[in-house]
């Protein structure tokens, strides 16, 4: 079995407020919890109103397919047209790992 992540460092646009922030990132967790087989959620920058910090895991059985459902959720997130990604980091392991 595969575990993988990626968190993503974003810059969110014209926001003034936390609650600004939070339109503009629960529907994005939303979608990608919707559109890929992934666990998301807001992971740090909570009290910066134009910074969000989002981790996104998945599990799968092999591991070019958890590089493939990865590489989609970074493509996704890079397209969006109200934030601008200013990193992705990611990382993998396997239960043999020790």
């Amino acid at each position: 079995m595969w575990l993988g992540w990626i968190e993503f460092d974003v810059l969110l646009g014209d926001v003034h407020s936390l609650k600004g922030k939070r339109s503009l990132v629960r529907p994005l967790v939303a979608e990608l919890r919707r559109r890929f087989p992934v666990s998301a959620a807001e992971a740090g920058h909570l009290d910066l109103h134009r910074r969000a910090l989002v981790g996104v895991a998945a599990v799968a059985g092999d591991a070019a397919h958890l590089v493939d459902v990865l590489d989609e959720v970074e493509r996704f997130v890079a397209a969006r047209p109200e934030l601008e990604l200013l990193s992705a980091r990611r990382g993998m392991r396997t239960t043999e790992d020790d």
